[in-house]
């Protein structure tokens, strides 16, 4: 199960910017059904990411104390733990459980994007494996 690569199971990000307002954050997470997403910068790089909780955080701040609106670099965190499209699904599941996030940016060896894979790709991912192991054995 070793082989089962990143790339091969990854998808397209919603993304997002430092200056986004949290409200168009908050569109897009719904939209796009993400629970978060890499936040980058003009050239594609990731700098941060950002989560509903993050959001929603920011949200019930904002509408306690009648402040205006953040903006996502306000709150993103910019320690981002991303994988590689070459690393392996099974590695990356093991970590996802022991610990968060859920989602993690697929990057290239300079830190620019290329998509994300979350919890439910990296099963995904290893149902297809075990099925196909599976048939292969009842063959």
């Amino acid at each position: 199960m070793e082989s089962i690569q990143v790339q091969d199971y990854m998808k397209r990000a919603v993304t997002f910017t430092k200056d986004m307002s949290v409200a168009v954050a908050v569109e897009r997470l719904i939209d796009s059904n993400q629970s978060g997403g890499p936040v980058v910068d003009g050239a594609n790089k990731v700098i941060g990411f950002v989560s509903e909780q993050d959001c929603i955080t920011r949200m019930l701040e904002s509408t306690m104390y009648r402040e205006a609106v953040a903006s996502v670099g306000d709150f993103m965190v910019t320690e981002v733990k991303a994988v590689k499209p070459y690393d392996s699904v099974i590695e990356l599941a093991q970590s996802m459980a022991r610990s968060r996030p859920r989602i993690y940016p697929v990057v290239d060896d300079d830190g620019f994007l290329m998509g994300i894979i979350t919890r439910h790709d990296c099963m995904v991912a290893i149902d297809h494996h075990l099925h196909d192991a599976y048939h292969a054995i009842a063959s």
